[in-house]
């Protein structure tokens, strides 16, 4: 597999998961939280790889 599709398959798995974090604690997908968490676990599985 090639290093773009790791990438791009990190950021969206971190992206979706940004999602349902704030969903935890009761809050909107389309929240403020929940544009936050996005942004952190796209950029937090680019660091992982």
């Amino acid at each position: 597999m090639s290093q773009k599709k790791i990438i791009m398959i990190g950021m969206v798995l971190g992206s979706v998961l940004g999602v349902y974090i704030p969903a935890l604690w009761g809050d909107s997908s389309f929240s403020l939280t929940s544009v936050i968490t996005t942004a952190i676990g796209g950029f937090g599985c680019l660091a992982c790889l």
